[in-house]
């Protein structure tokens, strides 16, 4: 198949970060392999980018930096002025892409960054097929859960849930999924959404993919001897359910046990209360926010991954615990639900907190006593990264959906559901 000419839009994009950046940067140098790739970003990510690409000898796009005038920084601040940027940002960069589509021609777009399926992309309005995605945000904490918030966790809901009302009536979101030839929802949740604004075409696909170099050499032995070690790693907000991990490694009371919280935020000091509440103070360490190469190093050196994320897209970090051999801990919603396998760790029903509590408690003494399931669990897990997760095979599909699309079929859908594992389809 020939190369196509593709202009991607993302506008989070930078080596050796993860989440968003981290899925902006990994699509471009993937579909780099395969197409002549433009990437408009911001023009902050150009040192590291620069960088990044002056030590490494590997296909790579062409890079398109832009940023708003600096005076007009302070619109990041607060909560939600990140997207008030954004928002803004995203005008900029479509003047700046038609000059350039004037000059290139592109083939194809596809907008990666930011993954939010309520705001929009204007490069909609370019005349050139979109695909857009994958998109998530459509996923809410279970209201159960709701009363175990801070204040500032519960205000943050609510904010949450009034701005994705508000760009579900937003006139260009509405016109970005008319429009856009082919949409990619991370979860169910979001594909509901997104349908009832009645887009061309939908479908669910996780963004979470890890490169097939991340699995070598990782063959971990699993023994009975030595004490377990748990581990969570994120930003500490309410949403992340850390709060639920605490009180569940409490109750499992397991001898010699520890319990490894990676990442800071405003929950921290709630958290570390917590603990001492329940005079865990000697056995719950918080690391907080480490370079990706130091999180990783702890992520081997621990044994299972506790992830009870309330309402989450994707679950990058589910997918580098399953690739350095640990069983993963969460609950059966949103991107961690749907990305791992039965056969690689427990899903928890929300039900109620209480249930969750319980129930990732008893999963932790029985991974702590059973060498066998816990062996059995990791094994599994880096089987499925490489069989379904991979960022080399993830650029496989994203190619052949980007030449159906050019080509105006129908069958793309098909294309995608191939590609999922069971609990997808």
């Amino acid at each position: 198949m020939r190369r196509l000419r593709v202009l991607m839009s993302a506008y989070a994009c930078e080596p050796y970060k993860g989440s968003e950046p981290a899925l902006g940067w990994h699509m471009a140098l993937e579909m780099a392999k395969h197409h002549d790739v433009w990437v408009v970003t911001r023009a902050n990510n150009r040192p590291a980018i620069e960088a990044w690409c002056a030590e490494h000898d590997a296909p790579r796009p062409s890079f398109i930096y832009y940023d708003l005038p600096t005076w007009v920084l302070h619109l990041k601040r607060g909560l939600f002025g990140i997207f008030i940027y954004y928002y803004l940002w995203q005008i900029g960069a479509y003047c700046l892409v038609k000059r350039e589509h004037a000059k290139w021609v592109f083939d194809l777009i596809h907008h990666v960054t930011f993954a939010k399926y309520w705001a929009p992309s204007f490069l909609v309005f370019l005349p050139v097929p979109l695909v857009w995605g994958p998109v998530g945000g459509g996923e809410s904490a279970p209201s159960a859960f709701k009363s175990t918030f801070s204040h500032f966790g519960r205000f943050y809901e609510t904010l949450r849930s009034l701005a994705r009302w508000a760009g579900q009536w937003d006139p260009f979101v509405r016109l970005t999924v008319r429009r856009a030839r082919l949409i990619l929802a991370t979860t169910q949740e979001t594909a509901s959404r997104i349908q009832a604004l009645r887009p061309q075409s939908v479908s669910v696909l996780t963004q979470c993919a890890i490169g097939e170099q991340a699995l070598t050499g990782n063959s971990r032995v699993y023994s009975a001897n030595g004490a377990r070690v748990f581990i969570s790693i994120g930003n500490l907000l309410h949403l992340k359910g850390f709060h639920l991990a605490i009180m569940a490694f409490a109750q499992a009371q397991i001898v010699e046990a520890e319990y490894w919280i990676i990442g800071d935020g405003p929950e921290r000091d709630r958290l570390k209360s917590l603990v001492c509440s329940l005079g865990l103070h000697s056995r719950v360490r918080f690391l907080g926010r480490l370079s990706q190469a130091e999180t990783l190093h702890h992520l081997g050196n621990a044994d299972v991954l506790l992830h009870p994320s309330l309402h989450e897209s994707g679950g990058f970090v589910c997918l580098e615990a399953m690739a350095a051999g640990l069983p993963v801990l969460c609950l059966n919603l949103g991107g961690p639900g749907t990305i791992v396998p039965a056969e690689a760790g427990v899903k928890v029903e929300a039900n109620t907190p209480d249930e969750v509590i319980e129930h990732l408690s008893a999963a932790m003494r029985w991974l702590a006593t059973d060498v066998e399931a816990w062996s059995c669990m990791g094994q599994a897990g880096q089987k499925a990264v490489l069989q379904r997760y991979t960022w080399e095979r993830k650029g496989l599909l994203m190619s052949a959906l980007y030449h159906q699309v050019v080509a105006n079929k129908a069958a793309s859908g098909e294309a995608v559901r191939l590609f999922q594992p069971e609990s997808a389809r």
